[in-house]
């Protein structure tokens, strides 16, 4: 029983972070998804700055740290040694779902493609990243 459980328990976690994946990739390039990198409510730059800056700080020091040997000692006293690598991933997989839900657009223009041709080879070199 506490195999399958176990189990579930990863798959669950790995499932996550499927989704986090996948979103990402459209989250930052802007395709087909209600909420994306540009689109949100508008604040001010500072507080666009300020609010993507904590996201990004939360995910960076969770990330970082639950990946420190000393922690995964300490943390494996906690909870099981098996589900472990499950945990750190669903704990990532939902600090990045918590960046894309609260993600403040920030307006400025970097840089701007007006030709479709050039847009449409950009957009096929980032898809072919994410491959």
């Amino acid at each position: 029983m506490i195999k399958s459980i176990t189990f579930l328990y990863g798959l669950f976690a790995y499932l996550v972070f499927l989704v986090a994946f996948l979103y990402a990739i459209v989250f930052v390039g802007n395709f087909i998804v209600p909420k994306s990198i540009d689109s949100g409510t508008e604040t001010t730059f500072t507080e666009s700055l300020l609010v993507n800056v904590f996201l990004l700080s939360l995910f960076a020091l969770q990330h970082s740290i639950m990946a420190r040997p000393v922690f995964k000692k300490w943390w494996t006293k906690l909870i099981n040694p098996v589900i472990e690598r499950s945990t750190y991933v669903l704990l990532s997989s939902l600090a990045l779902l918590l960046i894309y839900w609260q993600w403040q657009p920030m307006r400025s223009v970097i840089w701007k493609i007006e030709n479709e041709t050039v847009t449409m080879v950009i957009n096929g070199i980032y898809l072919l990243g994410w491959v």
